[in-house]
């Protein structure tokens, strides 16, 4: 059984490594004679995660203007209103794959969080042309984000998993069937343990980690970070951990955290953690800290997966999905769309505090419970592909 990932930009963000790294792992583990591989925007980023079967350039394939591939498209674009052929044009590196996969798994997790999709759904259209399953591997969708034309893409899939049950829900009121509740395989990933950095105060370092992305929406909440690392710098001992979890170009939470680690440095008591480490030992340094406050999705999953009690800046469905799944209530999430101020910053972080032991009880039950979710998705993807199985057999 040969299965291809998509939508795949890269491991430059951890969290789509941390995606690719436990999912094949998970594949590979409990569907005998599976093969995993990867389609990627950046495909040399890709080579650190050794459980695959193969990596392809499954970047995109720009249209040469006045070529003839450009004329067909201006035509069928600007004539017929067909963007069909032109995007195909586009997704060629992918979509020469068709016929050798068994199964398209399209990755990301919040992929569909963000507007029209139309080269994605070129792809699925394309894939079930030729009879392949199509799967939506760990969803999250806000119902903000479904429109007709999506809500049609959805329809295509085999098999829509959904990595919390916000989402699970919405889908379903919408009259998929094709729907199946599980949990982010990221919640499974190992851990590798690398040197504290200097400076690193066991058991009394908090991590933090912000982002472009977070930024980008609200400008206000860089001044109200600063506000609770003064907060943090004045009323604790603790050490701050300022922790990057993508890398990207114009996306990179290194550049923006060293403007911080800049401010506070002479402090003495804030430290930067390196842009050089992969998702498996950014959770080995953050397993190792007393709390977590983050903006990434993933770098979250790395501190709940830890009993890491976490305060998560967030701005989708994804993050209320994950706290409610893992407490029974949106639990410890600032939606940063909204007024955050500094006071509302601090006075999360002296929930996390108060609650330090029952949070950690919590999680310490309910983690085993999301493991197992994230296994169900193997199960169901397990299922599906014996069903691809007989079919071509």
């Amino acid at each position: 059984m040969k299965i291809l990932m998509f939508a795949h930009e890269g491991s430059l963000n951890r969290g789509c490594e941390a995606i690719v790294r436990s999912s094949s792992n998970l594949i590979k583990n409990n569907i005998k004679k599976s093969q995993v591989y990867l389609a990627s925007g950046k495909p040399e980023t890709d080579t650190i995660i050794n459980s695959l079967d193969g990596i392809f350039d499954g970047s995109d394939s720009p249209i040469k203007k006045y070529s003839y591939s450009w004329l067909v498209s201006s035509i069928n674009v600007k004539l017929l209103k067909n963007e069909s052929y032109a995007l195909g044009k586009v997704h060629s590196k992918i979509l020469k794959y068709v016929n050798d996969m068994d199964i398209f798994m399209s990755i990301g997790g919040d992929n569909y969080c963000y507007g029209e999709q139309p080269g994605w759904y070129e792809i699925d259209r394309r894939v079930k042309a030729k009879g392949k399953k199509l799967v939506l591997w760990g969803c999250s969708i806000g119902e903000e984000d479904i429109s007709e034309r999506k809500l049609a893409d959805l329809g295509l899939f085999d098999l829509i998993l959904a990595r919390e049950s916000i989402t699970y829900n919405m889908l379903k009121s919408k009259g998929l069937k094709n729907v199946r509740l599980c949990a982010d395989p990221a919640f499974t990933m190992e851990k590798k343990n690398v040197p504290l950095p200097e400076g690193w105060k066991k058991g009394n370092t908090i991590g933090l980690n912000f982002s472009p992305l977070v930024y980008k929406k609200n400008k206000k909440t860089k001044d109200s970070v600063k506000e609770l690392i003064e907060y943090i710098l004045k009323s604790t001992d603790s050490t701050i951990a300022l922790t990057p979890h993508v890398l990207q170009e114009n996306n990179n939470d290194h550049e923006l955290l060293m403007e911080f680690f800049q401010l506070y440095k002479d402090t003495n008591r804030v430290i930067l953690i390196p842009d050089t480490l992969d998702a498996t030992e950014y959770k080995g340094l953050i397993s190792n800290m007393r709390f977590f406050i983050g903006a990434r999705t993933h770098a979250t999953i790395a501190a709940y997966s830890s009993y890491v009690p976490t305060l998560v800046l967030g701005y989708s469905v994804k993050s209320k999905g994950i706290a409610k799944d893992l407490f029974g209530e949106e639990r410890l999430v600032l939606d940063v769309r909204g007024e955050v101020k500094g006071k509302l910053l601090i006075s999360g972080f002296n929930q996390l505090v108060e609650e330090e032991a029952e949070i950690k009880e919590i999680l310490k039950i309910s983690i085993p419970k999301i493991k197992k979710m994230s296994l169900k998705a193997v199960e169901y993807l397990g299922e599906l592909a014996g069903n691809a199985s007989s079919k071509t057999s």
